[in-house]
Order: structure tokens, then C-alpha cells, then sequence
């Protein structure tokens, strides 16, 4: 069992713990504490059942932790409960604990960092680059959402935008490379979408099919990254795509338009061209005006002045480029396209090797090195 599958028993076992009677801080510590063990032991000795050794070892180590702090008469009561030998049980508390940790005492974001952390299994850093903060800030933020839930019960689910919030994000992470967590935040979305009659996650649901079906094309066989307009369109998921348009035409049937159904729009938009040529640029950069609208987001303004580049020509990308901060992450790599459509190869391919060396992951920093090379080998013939 990899990383990733150790992982994705986090929210499972967790929940067992929660509703064993332990605080959501203390439990998280736990849990952590017990993939840290199951890392350093499973390969010389790995277990008949992940999860019920995963749920002993986190729940002795809870134990541990309460017996240096509670009373005794406290201690024995736990210790009276802690679960019996043999296979844990099979529910899945996934997208419960989800709603838990939305929890109305915490500021929408510090759920989400919490949540991201706790049950989704990001790790800080990737916390920090999701939210443009950095890292230090965010542990700091995790670190006060912990306290704050230590001290109150878990009996408040927090709301649908706040999990939304969370789901959208692991689904990001997840795209950008670990396809596992992608397929669960869609199967969690799927499940909620089940649950609750609210047009806000269809929107969800429909953009992350629309997305996810374009995932066996973004990929050249060495790993590289292949741009939108450069992928091979008889690779994406047209079934995905189906459902996804489906799920989004009903949810903007109902006239309560958010942020996930507008981007579900634009991902419906580039989904439906049959070459990247025939994309309709004009209706993107409507309902990127939308979008901003709706969310006032600088990363939505930084996408929406490509797409005026594409549509209105790269000065005018340009253009809505220029108000925008220079600090945004991408900004420059959006620059040296731009520049690079409006023929000024010189700047572009300096922009390109900046941008490189800005680059959040190692896919995305070769792609722009090669992109900058491309550009000089061009100039000097």
C-alpha cells in the first residue's frame, strides 16, 4: 500500500475516533501519528486489515495523549472503549466529517485549511499555495482552527459553500497531479449532489467531469504537460463531457447562478469546440465577466485577460493584464504567451525562463523552460 492508498483511510478512521468520543484535535494527532507508524513498520510487516490497525494504533496513541491530561476516573472510561480486535467497520464518514469540520465557530477559511489538513491529507505547504499565503501563516491558521474545535462539540454542521470550498480544492490538488484525490472529490461530490437539491454543487459536480475528462490528454507519455489548444481532443472523456453539460443545463435552468456554474460554462465552452481554433473566445470572456463578478477573484481576472487575449487580440490581453497585480502566481507565464502571440519573441522567452523559475511543480517548470528554449532556438535561426 503506497502513500496515497495509506492516506485515503484518513477520513475513516478518524471518524471512528470522533464518534468513540474523541476531541477532532486530539484524533487528527493521533491519526497522523498512526500513518507515521504504519509507514516505518507496514513494509516489513504489513497487516491483514489497514484500516483496524490504522484505528488501534491512532486510538492508543489517543489514549496516551488524554492519560497525561485527564483525571483518572476519565482515563478508565477510555480505555473501557476502546474498540475490539478485528475488522474495523466499512462506513464512510468521508464527506460527514467534511460538514463537522465546516464548523460554524470557524471562519470559512481556517474550515477549509482544517479540512484540507485533517481529512483531506494535503500537507501545509500545499495548503499555503492553494491560498497564496505562505506556509508559516497557514500552519499558524491550522494550528488556531485545531484549538478552536478542540474546545466545542461536534454537534453544528458547518455549510454547503464552506465544504463546496473544500471539495473544489481537493479536486485541484488532485488534477494538478494525484489522480486519486481528483476521483474523490468527485465521488464526495457525486454523494452530496445525492443529498442535497442545491444548483451550486451540480455546478461543482458538472465542472469537475468536464474537467476530469480532459486528464488522459494533459499528459504527453515522458510526463510533460500538453497545453489546452495543443491536446488530442479523440483522447478526452466524452462521456464525462455528456454528463457534465447535462448536470450544468439543468443547474443553470434554475436561474441561482454561482461561481462553480459559471466556470463549469467555461469549461462546457472549451469542451464543446472540435479544435482549439473553433473555441468560442467571445461567450469565455462573458462569463469570465461573470465569474468576476461573482467572485471579485484576481486568479479569475488573470484567466479572463487570456481569454480577451484570444478573443480581441493579445493587446488587448495585454492590456487587462497590465491592472493586475505582477505578484499573481502564473501572471508571468500568461505575460510571455501573450507577448509571444503579439510576435515579440525577445520578451517572451525571457518572461517564459522567469516564470520557470517560478513554477509551483516540476511538470510545470519544464514545460515553460522548453517553452523559453523553443523561443531562442527560434530567434537565433
Amino acid at each position: 500500500m503506497n502513500e496515497v492508498q495509506l492516506r485515503s483511510l484518513t477520513p475513516s478512521v478518524l471518524g471512528i475516533l470522533v464518534r468513540r468520543g474523541a476531541d477532532f484535535a486530539a484524533a487528527e494527532d493521533a491519526v497522523q501519528d498512526a500513518l507515521v507508524e504504519a509507514v516505518r513498520v507496514w513494509p516489513d510487516d504489513p497487516p491483514r486489515d489497514a484500516k483496524g490497525w490504522l484505528v488501534t494504533v491512532a486510538w492508543r496513541r489517543f489514549l496516551d495523549a488524554t492519560r497525561a491530561e485527564t483525571a483518572r476516573r476519565r482515563r478508565e472510561d477510555l480505555v473501557e472503549e476502546e474498540p475490539a480486535p478485528g475488522p474495523a467497520p466499512a462506513s464512510d464518514d468521508t464527506l460527514q466529517l467534511y460538514f463537522l469540520c465546516a464548523h460554524p465557530k470557524l471562519t470559512p477559511s481556517s474550515a477549509v485549511a482544517l479540512t484540507l489538513r485533517a481529512v483531506g491529507g494535503l500537507t501545509t505547504r500545499q495548503i499555503a499555495q492553494a491560498y497564496l499565503v505562505p506556509e508559516a501563516t497557514m500552519a499558524q491558521r491550522i494550528s488556531r482552527a485545531k484549538r478552536t474545535v478542540s474546545e466545542v462539540r461536534f454537534d453544528q454542521p458547518g455549510d454547503v459553500a464552506t465544504v463546496l470550498r473544500v471539495l473544489y480544492l481537493v479536486f485541484n490538488e488532485g488534477y494538478s497531479g494525484d489522480v486519486d484525490l481528483a476521483a474523490e472529490a468527485i465521488r464526495l461530490t457525486r454523494q452530496l449532489a445525492a443529498a442535497i437539491d442545491h444548483p451550486e454543487v451540480a455546478g461543482l459536480l458538472a465542472l469537475m467531469l468536464l474537467h476530469h475528462a480532459r486528464r488522459a490528454a494533459r499528459t504527453a507519455p515522458d510526463g510533460s504537460l500538453v497545453p489546452l489548444a495543443e491536446q488530442d481532443r479523440g483522447r478526452w472523456d466524452t462521456s464525462a463531457i455528456a454528463e457534465g453539460v447535462t448536470i450544468l443545463q439543468v443547474a443553470l435552468a434554475r436561474d441561482r447562478l454561482g461561481e462553480f456554474q459559471a466556470q463549469a460554462a467555461i469549461a462546457a465552452l472549451h469542451a464543446d469546440a472540435p479544435t482549439a481554433e473553433e473555441t468560442d473566445w467571445v461567450q469565455i470572456v462573458e462569463w469570465y465577466d461573470e465569474l468576476a463578478r461573482l467572485t471579485d477573484n484576481p486568479v479569475v481576472r488573470l484567466n479572463r485577460a487570456v481569454a480577451v487575449g484570444e478573443a480581441d487580440g493579445p493587446r488587448a490581453g495585454l492590456a487587462a493584464l497590465a491592472v493586475l497585480d505582477d505578484s499573481l502566481p502564473r501572471y508571468t507565464a500568461v505575460a510571455a504567451y501573450l507577448h509571444e502571440r503579439d510576435g515579440d519573441l525577445k520578451t517572451a522567452a525571457r518572461l517564459y525562463a522567469e516564470a520557470a523559475r517560478k513554477a509551483p511543480n516540476l511538470a510545470e517548470r519544464d514545460h515553460l523552460t522548453r517553452q523559453a528554449a523553443r523561443l531562442n532556438t527560434h530567434r537565433s535561426h
